[in-house]
Order: structure tokens, then C-alpha cells, then sequence
């Protein structure tokens, strides 16, 4: 099966009233549109913002792709003191499969013991990387580790693995959009989409 992108010299096509910008010729639906994203990353400010109410709060974002969600999230915290790092891994490259070998790309800037930790992640599928994660910045000694994900495809879960907040659970599809690729591109839609098969 080509997962490949066809290339740039098809038109975008025009998207369902609400979900905001145009669909690329290899998006093929909408998954979650602009107004259910921005309605969720509120909704979950809030309960972040209730859990760490009067706490300092150390978000970690998993880069590149969950760097739009961080920012929105960061946004809507009623927290009055949030700072911020990023780590970036790899275990895709280009494929549309994960290789389930995860590498550390960028580690953190700054020490994470005696923190609260939250970490920011786009989506989670086998939760193979997330596992990986979770323990790699435990053992560094936070006061708490959670985890906050946009988007959780159940189906494809390999290793049990917490995730304390939860965006949107989607079927098993590959997602791109609000900060996610495919090889690179689509990062920039405003939407999660469906690549076409």
C-alpha cells in the first residue's frame, strides 16, 4: 500500500463548514476539526489548571509534534507560574509505521527533580515511545509525572501505558495536522486529517 504523498500538483479541495483552512489531496477526512480542538485544549486547561492549582508547573513538550498543542494548552492554564522545555526522539523517520526503536534527539535543557512534570504529547498509538518516555523522566526524580495527550488510537496499543489527559481518541488512522507530519509536511493544518490510504 503507498502511504506516499502525491505531490503538490493536485488542487486542495475545500473542507466541511468548521474545520478551518483546505484539504491537501493526500488528506483524505477531517478527523477533528478547528472548533473541537480549541473547544478540547480549553477543557483541558482547566482540569490541568485545577490539578496544579497554587503549584508551579514544569511542562515538557515532545518535539516537533506536539509544540501547536503545548502552545494552545500553555495559553488556557489559569496557572500563574508555568515554564516550559522540549526533548525530541525519534522512531518514524519517514515511514507511516513506527520502527518501535526510540532515540533521543534533543534531551532537556534543565534538571526535572523536585518538579511537577507534565509531559506534552501529540498522540499516543502502541505506547511504546510514551512508556519509553515516562520512565526515562522518572527516573530524574519529578515531585509528580503526568502526561497529556492530544490524540490516543487505542487500537493500537502494545504496552499498558497511564496517560492522564486525554484529547481525542481516534480510530487507527494516520493522523496529520495540529502538529503532525507525514515525511515533514502537514504540520501547519489547523485540523487533525486522515491521510488518504
Amino acid at each position: 500500500m503507498d502511504h506516499g504523498p502525491r505531490g503538490g500538483s493536485e488542487r486542495a479541495r475545500s473542507l466541511p463548514s468548521g474545520a478551518g483552512g483546505c484539504l491537501p489531496a493526500d488528506v483524505e477526512e477531517v478527523l477533528v476539526g478547528r472548533e473541537a480542538l480549541a473547544r478540547r485544549v480549553a477543557e483541558l486547561g482547566a482540569e490541568i489548571g485545577h490539578a496544579y492549582a497554587g503549584r508551579p508547573l514544569h511542562l515538557i513538550g515532545v518535539l516537533k509534534g506536539a509544540v501547536i498543542f503545548m502552545a494552545d494548552l500553555a495559553r488556557v492554564l489559569p496557572l500563574a507560574d508555568v515554564t516550559f522545555d522540549y526533548l525530541a526522539i525519534s522512531s518514524y523517520g519517514r515511514s507511516t509505521e513506527t520502527s518501535g526503536v526510540v532515540r533521543f534527539v534533543k534531551d532537556l535543557d534543565e534538571p526535572v527533580a523536585g518538579r511537577d512534570v507534565l509531559l506534552v504529547e501529540d498522540i499516543v498509538d502502541t505506547g511504546l515511545t510514551l512508556a519509553y518516555l515516562r520512565e526515562q523522566i522518572g527516573r530524574r526524580g519529578p515531585a509528580s509525572l503526568a502526561v497529556a495527550v492530544m490524540l490516543d488510537k487505542p487500537e493500537r496499543r502494545a504496552v499498558p501505558v497511564t496517560v492522564e489527559y486525554v484529547g481525542f481518541r481516534i480510530p487507527d488512522r494516520f493522523a496529520v495536522g495540529y502538529g503532525l507530519d507525514f515525511a515533514g509536511r502537514y504540520r501547519h493544518l489547523p485540523y487533525v486529517g486522515a491521510l488518504r490510504r
